[in-house]
């Protein structure tokens, strides 16, 4: 099935299944995502017609989403045709799936994942607890977010001992030497990438992760800045290179605050510097990442008020 066939009615009939399944547009997108998820999961597929990934990840989705029966929907969006919402998300590289409830951002993933992956991720999405628990990389990446370096590279490590081409185990390894301040290291770990997965949604979030880490290190300590923001509460560049001190320091939420505040005071400060620091952010942090959902939720309702 190609990526424009219509899709067929449960009965054969041959209408759409524009309940379930439709492309939306810039001027429908409200209607068709953000308020038709305040009653039923919105999916949205971001897709262009010359991208090969997305023709395979899109059929997987509408199988996957009929199969579900009306508890979550599907809405397309072509990227070419309407580019100002995807780069207003942050949407830098497709396929890219974003997952929408009560009219915000919730979860997402990039990337044609298989099918089984994709059933996963709308069972999570829709509280179908019966999903199959999480693979071994999965596992490795839940032990990183919770802090446990060791475990996570050591994970992560015997991935890649079975299988050198896992860009995913790649990227949390280089993440695990990010955060224990070796740099060098995660650059070489990242320079491990096949280039064929190099712009693979793992491999780019550890480079932002990276960059982050060596802007942070031009920023200075989080004290002295908070001192200098109290004393003069409209340095935009001070609340700037505050967000990226707390973000080295682990505190995300702190960071998602002061840019934030940013985009909301002063959105035009620097060439839009907050919002892009805001999606670098958000690679960095990976999109089912707590801070993600909550910054992307957050930035939504700024963007879209």
């Amino acid at each position: 099935m190609s990526i424009d066939t219509p899709i067929l009615n449960q009965d054969g009939a041959g209408g759409v299944d524009a309940d379930l399944i439709k492309d939306t547009t810039t001027k429908d997108f409200m209607r068709d995502v953000i308020e038709a998820s305040r009653a039923v999961p919105v999916l949205v597929d971001f897709w262009a017609p010359w991208c090969g990934p997305c023709r395979q990840l899109t059929p997987v989705l509408e199988k996957a989403v009929r199969a579900a029966k009306g508890a979550v929907r599907l809405v397309k969006l072509n990227i070419d045709d309407h580019p100002q919402i995807p780069g207003q998300m942050g949407v830098q590289s497709i396929p890219a799936v974003f997952a929408f409830q009560d009219g915000r951002p919730v979860d997402g993933f990039m990337g044609a994942l298989p099918e089984s992956r994709v059933k996963d991720f709308i069972a999570r999405l829709i509280g179908d607890t019966s999903a199959d628990s999480a693979a071994d990389p999965e596992a490795a990446e839940a032990a990183l977010a919770e802090g446990d370096v060791n475990t996570a590279a050591q994970a992560f490590g015997e991935i890649l001992q079975k299988d050198a081409d896992n860009a995913q185990a790649a990227a949390g390894l280089a993440k695990c030497y990010i955060k224990t301040g070796d740099l060098a290291r995660a650059e070489q770990t990242l320079a491990l990438v096949a280039p064929a997965k190099a712009d693979s949604a793992p491999a780019a979030s550890a480079r932002a992760a990276l960059e982050l880490a060596r802007k942070a290190a031009d920023t200075g300590d989080v004290e002295t800045l908070r001192a200098k923001l109290a004393a003069e509460p409209k340095d935009a560049q001070a609340r700037f290179d505050l967000a990226l001190a707390l973000n080295a320091k682990g505190d995300r939420n702190g960071a998602l605050e002061e840019l934030l505040i940013l985009v909301a005071k002063n959105r035009t400060w620097n060439d839009d510097a907050a919002r892009k620091q805001l999606l670098q952010l958000f690679d960095a942090w990976g999109p089912s990442d707590p801070a993600t959902i909550l910054g992307r939720q957050r930035l939504s309702s700024l963007l879209f008020a």
